[in-house]
């Protein structure tokens, strides 16, 4: 064979309801379900080829050769596309994020999405966004929700698949998105190695696996009924519940400046503006708040001190397969 290519974009997502911990056994199943919401603005492009002169994979991120724990993770993924699809020639990954890398902003769950939609589309075969959406899960649990725009819930917990499905468009709630770039380092503790220690000593893991179902629950209904502040009010519960859960096993992602940040949030919100916070496994605050509050909230959290800089998101689109003239830029 020559070469086959293709280049996919995707977009990270927050959890609303967060999931922690995985299922036992293989399969990369979330512990309990979750959902969350694909953001738009901050994009991972990946191109995948696969090449016969090529000895073994290869994989650049953002303009850097990596290999390790990054290209087995690529590599795996990519053997089952290469089974699937009846070849055997290894590929070159060139992936790159406008966004800060592995620093808890979600860069594994649109690399994994868009590293899925590229091999599958470069290896010629025509799966359903679901299949590839699985496949994508199986590196990364929360990139099988990349793959759909919008509200995205993934189920977990006993019995379940590990299943991304689309709750509702990116239209269904008045939201913007404010992330609170903290540092553009990448984390110490990964969220994998984070949720397995989590398991193993947290005190309060079990009452995690009762509390976050139910506040999913009611985050469903909430955007379902198109009630921001109840959306706001539980994404806060559910972070903060996830964060008190790992912190209990010795496993701290946030800073002095996300809580300066989550401080402002509430200051807000008492001085009579809607905003909520919520911290995916990193210590960057993420602000949901209304689009015609966005630019006040924005305004008073550049402020805070340790805050570098403010992206401003909103809900977005899932993976898709760009043009070869766009994708050549």
């Amino acid at each position: 064979m020559s070469t086959l290519s293709a280049t996919a974009c995707a977009h990270p997502n927050i959890a609303l309801a967060k999931y922690w911990g995985k299922r036992e056994g293989e399969g990369n199943v979330p512990a309990v379900p979750s959902l969350s919401v694909t953001l738009a603005g901050m994009t991972t492009t990946t191109t995948v080829t696969f090449d016969g002169a090529l000895a073994s994979d290869e994989l650049s991120l953002n303009g850097a050769s990596t290999d390790g724990r990054p290209l087995a993770r690529a590599s795996a993924l990519l053997d089952v596309v290469r089974r699937d699809a009846g070849i055997d020639a290894r590929a070159r990954i060139v992936s790159a994020n406008d966004f800060p890398t592995a620093s808890g902003l979600a860069s594994s769950a649109s690399g994994f999405a868009a590293l899925a939609l590229a091999a599958v589309r470069a290896a010629g075969l025509d799966w359903s966004v679901t299949r590839v959406s699985d496949l994508a899960r199986r590196s990364s649990a929360s990139a099988g929700r990349s793959l759909f725009g919008g509200f995205v819930e993934l189920d977990g917990g006993d019995g379940a698949t590990g299943t991304s499905a689309s709750v509702a468009s990116p239209s269904a709630l008045d939201l913007k998105v404010l992330v609170c770039v903290t540092t553009e380092a990448a984390k110490a503790t990964s969220s994998t190695d984070g949720m397995l220690l989590t398991q193993r000593v947290s005190p309060y893991y079990p009452a995690w696996l009762q509390e976050a179902p139910r506040l999913c629950a009611k985050i469903r209904a909430a955007i379902l009924a198109g009630d921001f502040s109840t959306v706001g009010e539980y994404a806060e519960k559910s972070a903060l519940a996830m964060h008190a859960c790992a912190m209990a096993a010795g496993i701290v992602y946030v800073s002095g400046a996300t809580l300066a940040a989550l401080a402002e949030v509430r200051a807000m919100r008492a001085d009579g503006l809607q905003t909520y916070g919520t911290i995916d496994a990193g210590p960057h605050l993420k602000c949901l708040v209304r689009g015609s509050d966005a630019a006040a909230a924005k305004e008073r959290l550049a402020r805070v001190p340790g805050v570098l800089r403010i992206l401003e998101t909103s809900p977005g689109d899932g993976a898709r397969i760009l043009p070869l003239a766009e994708a050549s830029r």
